[in-house]
């Protein structure tokens, strides 16, 4: 369907019908905006290079486009650097307004407002977090865009649009109409607002897109549903992709990277984008972050070396499924603030801190991933301050203090973990006033299998091997504690499958093989 999509508008853009004439600026027009009035419908305007002091509003089904090939420049098309229209710095009109099936095809857009580049500074210095809610955003009152696309089918592309005062690609839906447009292989850049910015109920596709070093994010989704796919975002202010307000957009195939936030932020109740095949790195926060009570799908994106989480959740319920999250500063898949997530599928290697924290009241379903580290004190999975987990299937390398850490309610079945030896430390630990079930697991190379204080606890069919001394310790449980049908087996004669010290409920058919 996207493919079918995309042809249709560009062959829309470049149709030239047979009785459509010819405009030449400055050689029949000396102005662009005074070609434009000239034009009938599928004419084309060719724009010789120069610079042209003025605002432009297109006429439907006008295709307005730079005269040269396709030759590559220093930032973009070299006939897109050499063809500037120059907004004038003051002034209440976008720098180009669209009209119905119209095209604008390689200019340099730029003095659409007024650039500050030490207020720039100031926010990116501060990673935005003085920049007004809706500064510079496209459906805001008084922004003014460098091209302005409000319920109109048209094309944008091959264009550079840099330093202008608010937004600069800005489109926006309209009651009764299909704001189904086309924004590809523009490069937007140092402007006051976001990059491209899409809003109430548009539904463009913005493909193959550079947005870098714009104040807002690069590309910005509030309430509605483009398709976002193979776009470059970085060293913006906010994030690299930002989606709110109920926006459900398809973005996949991103590159989002050195964003002074998320690599791709999401937020607010209502917020359910797809986002899947992305690349989210150096990031200065997570690679990609949801809150506030977003319900995005979070599938096969690769999020490494971002200075938090590569995915990070805050009161958000997201499905995360077959991501790779590696050496990041924090977690690979980090949960607080009560979020509710399933964990599919991932695979979580070399985070400086947990794999998958599961924090402040969180509840998480963590099944069959792999996840390791092998250096470093923090657990392999934390389920921390009141939080609920069930951990199901999961493949578990390594761990410092624990390989799961357990302070909340946790279920535990069916997972293979695999220390570094008898001095690795714990595989699970439960601290006090948890619950923990804990079955049917395979341990290797920890110094007890489970350890456990104060804590209510179920132990049942796991096997345990390479342990030291006792495999299963469990002191002083507030209820009887049951551990039975597990199997340890050491070289070691003298070791022992379970010391319970406290109330016992069945303690019975744990088995002691010695090699």
């Amino acid at each position: 369907m996207l493919r079918r999509l995309l042809f249709s508008l560009l062959i829309t853009a470049t149709a030239h019908h047979v009785d459509a004439a010819t405009l030449r600026v400055p050689r029949d027009h000396q102005t662009i905006q005074a070609a434009i009035d000239a034009a009938a419908a599928d004419d084309v305007i060719l724009v010789a290079a120069g610079k042209y002091p003025q605002r432009l509003r297109l006429k439907p089904h006008v295709i307005i486009r730079s005269e040269g090939d396709d030759t590559q420049g220093t930032a973009g098309l070299r006939r897109a650097e050499a063809t500037i229209i120059d907004g004038g710095v003051e002034g209440q009109q976008p720098g180009v307004v669209m009209a119905e099936g119209s095209t604008l095809d390689g200019f340099t857009i730029t003095n659409v407002g007024r650039y500050d580049d030490a207020l720039w500074k100031k926010h990116f210095d501060s990673q935005g977090e003085a920049l007004g809610d809706d500064e510079g955003s496209v459906q805001a009152e008084g922004t003014v865009p460098a091209i302005a696309i409000q319920g109109v089918r048209c094309v944008v592309l091959h264009n550079i649009v840099h330093h202008n005062g608010d937004v600069g690609i800005g489109i926006l839906g309209q009651e009764r109409s299909t704001t189904e447009s086309l924004i590809t292989d523009n490069i937007v850049f140092r402007n006051m607002g976001g990059g491209i910015g899409v809003a109430e109920e548009a539904k463009a596709i913005i493909r193959g897109n550079v947005c870098r070093e714009n104040l807002r994010a690069g590309i910005g989704c509030r309430g509605a549903s483009p398709i976002l796919v193979d776009n470059e975002c970085y060293e913006n202010v906010r994030a690299g992709i930002g989606c709110r307000e109920g926006a459900k957009p398809i973005v996949r195939g991103n590159q989002c990277y050195r964003n002074r936030r998320a690599g791709i932020g999401i937020r607010m109740e209502g917020t359910t984008p797809v986002v899947e095949g992305n690349a989210c790195y150096e990031n200065a926060m997570a690679g990609i972050g949801c809150r506030d009570g977003a319900s995005p799908l979070l599938r096969n994106n690769v999020c490494t070396q971002n200075k938090l989480a590569g995915i990070g959740c805050n009161g958000a319920s997201p499905l995360i499924v077959g991501n790779e999250c590696q050496d990041n500063e924090r977690a690979g898949i980090g949960l607080q603030g009560q979020a509710t997530a399933t964990i599919h599928q991932n695979r979580c290697l070399g985070n400086k801190l947990v794999a998958i924290g599961v924090t402040d009241r969180a509840t998480a379903t963590i099944t069959d991933n792999r996840l390791s580290r092998s250096r470093g004190m923090a657990p392999i999975i934390a389920v921390k301050d009141g939080s609920t987990a069930t951990i199901l299937r999961n493949h578990i390398t390594g761990g410092g203090v624990a390989a799961i850490l357990v302070q909340g309610t946790a279920t535990i079945k069916a997972n293979t973990l695999a220390g570094a030896g008898a001095q690795q430390g714990n595989a699970i630990w439960v601290w006090e006033a948890s619950i923990a079930t804990i079955s049917d697991n395979t341990f290797t190379g920890y110094r007890t299998a489970v350890a456990a204080k104060n804590s209510t606890l179920l132990v049942s069919g796991n096997t345990i091997g390479d342990f030291q001394k006792t495999a299963i310790v469990i002191t002083d449980s507030p209820q009887p504690a049951h551990v039975y049908g597990n199997t340890a087996i050491s070289a070691d004669p003298q070791a022992k499958v379970v010391q319970v010290q406290g109330p016992v409920g069945v303690v019975e058919q744990n088995v002691l093989k010695t090699k």
